[in-house]
């Protein structure tokens, strides 16, 4: 059996603690019960939240759901299982809901940016450093990225369907400390509080066993939303695995956030494992096969030694043929590995620029690339 003790307090210190932050937001939170229009003075309240984080240095980002539910009420569709029915609403209602969250910011001053992502920029690794490179340009620029899965364009075989799941990925993406899960419960209880009368909620969960699995029931049954427990403690699960805790929460209160912050509403907390930067290191660490070799002078090990990127320059020669996003092994003049990371360019173009400024890189390759061969965040030491 979970820990059955009082979370609120939990809950705070980790919004508290954490550096970056994924806000996932259910439909049945941004839209309206019969979807006819956004609850704009709902999201006005959680726009004024994630100004307060961001003012007290928090990184936010969010994972929105709704665009499916706002285009069926402005094409007039019914529900149907039918692809290519959701694809269109989605296509029709995502400028709605891109609109509602540019409305909801404005008063703030602070930019949305609308990223669309299908389950292969997440699991694809080259595909997943490109988004994620968009991501922190947007999060170092004062931006608020909106993240939603491409309905429009994914299949049904590859898709993720909902989400909460999605939300999971993209904080992994991102490295984020924290994922907040907003929807219409207020955390997991031991059965389905509608129809068991005994169901107790659970403040805090340490491991997702099968007792914990054993209490999600099915996707929701009423409402706007396609999610249900199970998705979020799958998300919960994925986020529990590489360093990133889990809060699950309703959010049909205004401030949602700032209420959790107040201790002032039920949640349930997943433990995390360990950190986010420790886990993509352990990952970076444990690759059995590197795509090739980076051989480096002293100058440059010694910088590495110190906390520092690989920077073209400090690049005597290279070994193997491979794409950007590959795991390398970093060599010193006596031959030893002391690195491994994740290279930022394939290995015709580093063949180009070793040896050179960072300055020299876009006149040798004819493109303004990044000034590392290895950024420090993709580099461990061995």
């Amino acid at each position: 059996m979970p820990e059955l003790v009082e979370a609120p307090a939990r809950a705070a210190a980790l919004i508290s603690a954490a550096r970056r932050i994924t806000v996932k937001v259910g439909s049945s939170l941004l839209v309206e019960d019969r979807g006819e229009g956004v609850r704009t003075e709902w999201l006005a309240s959680l726009g004024e939240d994630i100004r307060k984080l961001r003012d007290n240095k928090r990184q936010v980002l969010i994972v929105s759901s709704g665009a499916v539910a706002l285009g069926r009420a402005r094409l007039s569709l019914k529900r149907s299982p039918r692809l290519s029915m959701k694809q269109a609403a989605a296509a029709s209602g995502q400028p709605l809901l891109m609109r509602a969250w540019e409305e909801a910011f404005a008063p703030f001053g602070i930019p949305t940016a609308q990223l669309l992502l299908t389950l292969g920029d997440t699991e694809s690794r080259r595909r997943w450093l490109n988004a994620r490179a968009t991501i922190e340009v947007l999060l170092a620029n004062g931006a608020l990225p909106v993240v939603n899965e491409n309905d429009t364009v994914a299949t049904q075989e590859l898709r993720y369907g909902d989400n909460d799941r999605l939300s999971a990925r993209v904080a992994q993406m991102i490295q984020s400390d924290l994922l907040i899960l907003l929807s219409d419960v207020d955390g997991v209880y031991t059965g389905d509080p509608r129809r068991d009368s005994n169901a107790r909620h659970v403040p805090h969960i340490a491991v997702i066993d099968e007792e914990v699995e054993g209490w999600a029931g099915g996707a929701s049954s009423v409402g706007v939303g396609s999610g249900g427990m199970q998705t979020k403690l799958a998300a919960a699960q994925i986020a529990k695995s590489f360093g990133c805790a889990t809060i699950i929460a309703s959010g049909h209160e205004k401030h949602p956030l700032m209420r959790l912050v107040a201790n002032d509403a039920l949640a349930t907390v997943i433990d995390a494992t360990g950190s986010p930067v420790r886990a993509y290191k352990q990952w970076i660490a444990g690759t059995l096969v590197p795509a090739g070799n980076l051989h480096v002078d002293a100058g440059a090990s010694s910088a590495l030694q110190s906390g520092k990127s690989l920077l073209p320059a400090g690049v005597r020669s290279v070994e193997g043929t491979f794409e950007r996003g590959v795991c390398l092994r970093v060599i010193d003049p006596s031959g030893r590995e002391i690195a491994r990371g994740i290279t930022a360019y394939t290995s015709s173009e580093t063949q180009s620029i070793i040896g050179c400024a960072s300055s020299e890189i876009e006149r040798r390759l004819g493109f303004s690339g990044p000034d590392e061969l290895i950024h420090r965040n993709d580099l461990v030491l061995m």
